[in-house]
């Protein structure tokens, strides 16, 4: 049985207002929101094309909105080590928001820069009343997953190990590897993410060019929209990320608009670290 259903069969469905934040949680891992109910054959990931760089030793910060109102903020860290890339991300809500549903939580994820493949991808959640640490390591010499999961409200734990292709990106990795392909309007790409206890086929259709502009400035961006044959926002929304037209293919806004309403990542900050 699931760690979950025990938990959230005893508890009541809250208000459609009081869902927002936890779904503002899978927006900022965007490909969460596009994955099937089982795993699919898909082929190896691609390595990132020549010459690409990936961020280093740097911090995103991004401003949330859901409709016109200010949700929350999301900080990425970037940190180098050897040919792999370590990624942190903290997502909380701020605001009315905060008070009626409070989101605290933090992502991990490591994967080869040369390769692209994902090696490790950590979710620590606060949502509520809901508290979760989940590990998934890719262990590409055994062509398996093993996720570890315990939720922290009642200690409950699971064990689940499930064979993988070669190369996956992972839920949170996924958005900067997407960046590191070749982005041609009219040119769409497979990427094979790695989600818990699946392996989902996620398409990315470039769209065209678009003027975004942020706190930062005005940018000239290429509109990708990841899509897949199924899954939660099949038929009820759709997701873009906006990436710089150059070569850094930065990501300096993602949308989510769904039934519920539409939530908005702007870029507000780029450092050093």
């Amino acid at each position: 049985m699931s760690v979950f259903r025990g938990n959230e069969s005893n508890q009541k469905e809250p208000r459609p207002i009081l869902r927002t934040p936890r779904l503002f949680l899978l927006t900022f891992c965007v490909f969460a929101l596009v994955s099937v109910a089982r795993s699919q054959k898909v082929d190896p990931l691609a390595p990132p094309q020549s010459g690409f760089a990936f961020p280093q030793n740097r911090t995103l910060v991004y401003s949330v909105d859901w409709r016109v109102f200010p949700a929350g903020t999301a900080v990425i860290h970037f940190n180098a080590d050897g040919n792999r890339e370590h990624i942190s991300a903290n997502a909380y809500t701020i605001g009315a928001i905060n008070l009626l549903f409070h989101v605290n939580d933090h992502f991990q994820s490591i994967f080869d820069r040369e390769k692209g493949c994902s090696y490790e991808f950590n979710k620590q959640t606060v949502e509520g009343h809901r508290q979760v640490d989940s590990t998934l390591q890719l262990d590409y010499t055994r062509s398996k997953s093993i996720l570890n999961l315990k939720n922290l409200v009642n200690g409950q734990t699971k064990h689940a190990e499930t064979p993988i292709p070669s190369c996956l990106t992972d839920l949170l990795s996924g958005i900067f590897y997407a960046a590191s392909q070749p982005l041609v309007v009219g040119h769409n790409f497979v990427m094979p993410v790695a989600d818990a206890q699946r392996t989902v086929p996620v398409t990315m259709k470039v769209e065209g060019y678009e003027q975004v502009r942020t706190s930062l400035g005005t940018f000239k961006t290429i509109r990708v929209q990841p899509t897949a044959d199924a899954g939660v926002v099949k038929n009820r929304g759709n997701i873009w990320i906006w990436y710089t037209a150059d070569a850094r293919h930065l990501p300096v806004q993602m949308r989510a608009r769904l039934f519920w309403g539409t939530i908005t990542f702007r870029l507000t900050s780029d450092q050093n670290n």
